[in-house]
């Protein structure tokens, strides 16, 4: 009984090998003519050239003492009336262009952030001009502030600015901006 286990063996890792290099073949084949991929690259792209915004302040100014806690704040425009999904979403792209921006420009804040539990508020605004007032605050602040404009495919029209994400950085520093908003 031992000789026929054995015998099997070369067939079944040789089934093994060729089921290994199928999939890396399709998934080469996939990912080459893949139209979405494509897309995505080119969004990646479009966000590293956000990152980069000319009134950004000196966004490596901001430091953090040892034990001071940081948060994110997540200013979301109350007024679209947005679907819980589609505040989640925007929320999301805030998230990720505010941490992306500072990976770059900051690195030493966004790990005491994440060694400090990554905090993140969700906070009211009523209007756009508000969204707007917050975000040129924060940056005059050396605060990072990202605005996430919809893409106008769902529920808000095309370019309609729905959320502003702020920091990461030091409470204090954040509360100075967002301090008089009401939670969400």
């Amino acid at each position: 009984m031992l000789s026929s286990a054995n015998s099997f063996l070369p067939h079944g890792t040789a089934l093994f090998a060729l089921s290994v290099t199928s999939i890396a073949i399709g998934y080469y084949i996939g990912r080459r003519s893949s139209p979405s991929i494509q897309k995505i690259d080119a969004a990646d792209n479009q966000l590293e050239d956000d990152e980069h915004e000319p009134d950004d302040g000196d966004l490596a100014s901001i430091k953090a003492g040892l034990l001071e806690p940081c948060k994110l704040v997540l200013v979301v425009r109350t007024d679209l009336n947005m679907t819980p999904g589609k505040i989640s979403a925007q929320c999301g792209h805030a998230t990720l262009a505010c941490y992306r921006t500072l990976i770059k420009r900051n690195p030493r804040l966004v790990k005491h952030w994440e060694r400090t539990g990554q905090a993140k508020i969700a906070l009211k605004a009523t209007s756009e001009k508000q969204l707007l007032e917050l975000e040129a605050l924060a940056k005059r602040s050396n605060l990072c502030a990202r605005s996430i404009q919809d893409a106008g495919r769902t529920q808000i029209e095309a370019g309609s600015r729905t959320v502003l994400g702020i920091g990461p950085a030091p409470v204090e520093l954040i509360n100075r901006v967002t301090g008089k908003l009401r939670l969400l």
